[in-house]
């Protein structure tokens, strides 16, 4: 199964298990080896045209806090049921207008080889107090990246799943 079609199973599931009154439309589901983010869209809350940008600010996250309070027991079961079914773990987020907010993400934990020079760079962040540790310097430096190649990353994401489309349609050589 191409994680496309994975992606589409996970989120016809979640369809079926969510309630509707919970989000506007269907959820984004971002997959990966660990972690399947669940991300619902919620409504904006209704405000008038003329009230300021610091007001509308914190009513969205007035009301990010209150979803987050009243399903928090259901979106637990949930996510048990998901993380037993599909053998991953489940994180939770909402976005609205043009704010996303992931109430739990999974910190998974990577080995890496790095030479001399790659090490120094991580000491240099330790020394200068960007970071506590050579790991969190490391993470540190992968944010940075992805944030500076959004654009490229989101080409190379498309390109690996025009690739699991082409792996899907061709012969099946386990038969």
């Amino acid at each position: 199964m191409g994680k496309d079609e994975a992606v589409a199973k996970l989120r016809g599931w979640f369809a079926g298990r969510l309630p509707e009154e919970w989000f506007e439309g269907g959820v984004e589901i971002v997959l990966d080896r660990e972690e399947i983010a669940v991300v619902g869209r919620l409504r904006a809350p209704a405000l008038d045209d003329d009230v300021s940008e610091v007001e509308r600010s914190a009513a969205m996250e007035g009301g990010i806090l209150r979803f987050r309070e009243e399903t928090r027991e259901r979106r637990v079961e949930i996510a048990l049921e998901a993380e037993q079914r599909f053998r991953r773990k489940v994180s939770w987020g909402v976005a609205v207008g043009d704010k996303t907010v992931m109430f739990t993400t999974l910190s998974v934990p990577v080995m890496t080889r790095l030479k001399q020079s790659e090490r120094q760079v991580l000491d240099t962040l330790v020394a200068a107090g960007v970071a506590r540790s050579r790991s969190d310097a490391l993470a540190w430096c992968v944010r940075l990246v992805g944030n500076h190649t959004d654009t490229w990353l989101a080409d190379l994401r498309d390109a690996l799943q025009h690739v699991d489309r082409v792996r899907a349609a061709g012969p099946d050589v386990n038969s």
